[in-house]
């Protein structure tokens, strides 16, 4: 596996913690141990996540994950939460792919993971809080079912197909910052009606002499 084939995995891998952290470890160990994947021997860091253990309690917490990011407000709060866990995880995920003989690309891939991991991290807590607004719980459950289908599906054609992980790699930044920046225009314009709101929708007086 090439260096632009093992960036691309670890910043999809990356990328992906930031919505679903517990499963993507989960899914890798389990896919490791049960040897539905054999990875390369460049990527034996994450011979780790085969562990009984870490496949144990990865599992409890995305048990946890999938019920709390169903129950409106409860997803922001567990969002809230995790906003230094997942940024932490992409990191030590990522760092865990590059060669560790290497300590120049660990920080690179320390760097660059946790800021990964980060951004999708924004964007999906960003955009669980504007669908929250809505009085009904249906189209919450439907986002964070379609957020647990897309990360284990792109999860393992990342793992599996090198030349897939860069592409989801570049899928996955462009779509999270595509997100921030609509959310941003998003809360602006509430930010706006809400002053005029506020202002009971009067014009403001003209100053003394003005026309």
């Amino acid at each position: 596996m090439d260096a632009l084939a093992l960036i691309g995995l670890a910043s999809s891998v990356s990328l992906l913690a930031g919505w679903r952290l517990y499963l993507c470890i989960f899914a890798t160990g389990l896919a490791m141990r049960t040897g539905w994947i054999a990875l390369p021997e460049h990527l034996h860091g994450l011979a780790i996540l085969a562990n009984p253990w870490v496949i144990g309690v990865a599992a409890v917490g995305l048990i946890a994950e999938f019920f709390a990011d169903k129950i409106l407000w409860l997803d922001s709060l567990w969002d809230g939460v995790h906003t230094l866990v997942r940024p932490i995880g992409g990191a030590l995920l990522a760092m865990a792919i590059v060669d560790p003989r290497d300590p120049t690309w660990q920080v690179v891939s320390l760097l660059l993971g946790g800021s990964a991991a980060l951004l999708t991290h924004g964007a999906k807590a960003g955009t669980r809080a504007v669908v929250n607004t809505s009085p009904e719980p249906v189209s919450n459950v439907a986002v964070s079912a379609v957020e647990d289908t897309a990360t284990g599906t792109l999860l393992l054609l990342a793992l599996y197909n090198p030349v897939m992980a860069i592409i989801i790699a570049l899928f996955l930044a462009v779509t999270a910052i595509a997100v921030l920046l609509l959310l941003r225009r998003l809360w602006r314009r509430m930010r706006a009606i809400s002053s005029g709101a506020s202002d009971g929708g009067k014009e403001p007086p003209l100053p003394i002499g003005g026309s």
